[in-house]
């Protein structure tokens, strides 16, 4: 069992910057493929970021590469997202997940999920 806590979500100008953070308890996360999602008010959950499990290469969805980095730190047992450059399109809230899956990219590999934190980009 993980359990994942998120945080640094806020409001943000077009083109600031923000770092979320995720804690993980009940086991190492390093153990784990961890994901980083979002989803916007009538959208479906998507993508964003994640490292495979027992790896510190991060992986990116298009709309995000360049812009947000994902890293990993064991020793804190927390994954963080930074994400600079952001667009008002970037607004969701932001999901962080663990899995025991070496596959990434969809939702289902996921088992562990945080509550979410919020992420509003004004224009």
């Amino acid at each position: 069992q993980v359990q994942l806590v998120e945080s640094g979500g806020g409001l943000v100008q077009a083109g600031g910057s923000l770092r979320l953070s995720c804690a993980a308890s009940g086991s190492a996360f390093t153990y784990y493929t961890a994901g980083w999602f979002r989803q916007a008010p009538g959208k479906e959950r998507e993508f964003v970021a994640a490292i495979r499990r027992k790896t510190d290469m991060p992986n990116y969805a298009e709309s995000v590469q360049g812009r947000f980095t994902m890293s990993r730190d064991n020793a804190e047992n927390t994954v963080y997202l930074q994400m600079n450059s952001l667009k008002p399109e970037d607004t969701a809230v932001y999901y962080c997940a663990a899995g025991q899956s070496s596959y990434y990219y969809g939702a289902q590999y996921y088992a562990y999920w945080g509550q979410g934190t919020q992420v509003t980009v004004s224009s």
